[in-house]
C-alpha cells in the first residue's frame, strides 16, 4: 500500500508542526487533529493511509484513540504509529496491544520517521 495521506494527531502545536513539516517535505499530504475526539470525527469523513498518534492528550488519550480506531471495522486497516514523549518500554507495549504498528519516542529524527513509514508501504 502506497502511503500518501497522513493524519497527525497531537495536541502540541509545536510537535504537530514539526512532524507535518517533515512529512510535507517528503511529499506526503498531511492533515492534523488536536485530540483523540477530533481524530475519530475526522475518520468519519476521510481515510488517511497512516496515522501518527500522540499519547498524552486531553480527553481520549492516544492509547484509547488507537484502540478505538483499530477496533472499528471501518478504520481497522489504517496503520498507526504512536509517538510518545516518554521513551519507556511500557508505552511501546501498550501501543502494540492497542493495535499500533510501532511506537517512536519524541523528538523523532526525520530519517527514523521516514524509514518507519517506508517499512509500512
Amino acid at each position: 500500500m502506497a502511503i500518501q495521506k497522513i493524519l497527525v494527531v497531537d495536541d502540541s502545536a509545536t510537535d504537530s508542526f514539526y512532524l507535518s513539516e517533515i512529512l510535507k517535505g517528503a511529499g506526503f499530504e498531511v492533515a492534523n487533529a488536536d485530540s483523540g475526539e477530533t481524530c475519530i470525527d475526522y475518520l468519519t469523513r476521510e481515510k488517511p493511509d497512516l496515522i501518527l498518534m500522540d499519547v498524552l492528550m486531553p480527553g481520549m488519550n492516544g492509547f484509547q484513540t488507537t484502540r478505538a480506531v483499530t477496533r472499528n471495522p471501518d478504520t481497522a486497516e489504517i496503520p498507526i504509529i504512536v509517538c510518545t514523549g516518554k521513551a519507556q518500554l511500557t508505552d511501546r507495549v501498550w501501543a502494540l496491544r492497542m493495535g499500533a504498528k510501532d511506537c517512536l519516542a519524541k523528538p523523532i529524527p526525520a530519517d527514523v520517521l521516514l524509514a518507519k513509514i517506508r517499512e509500512l508501504e
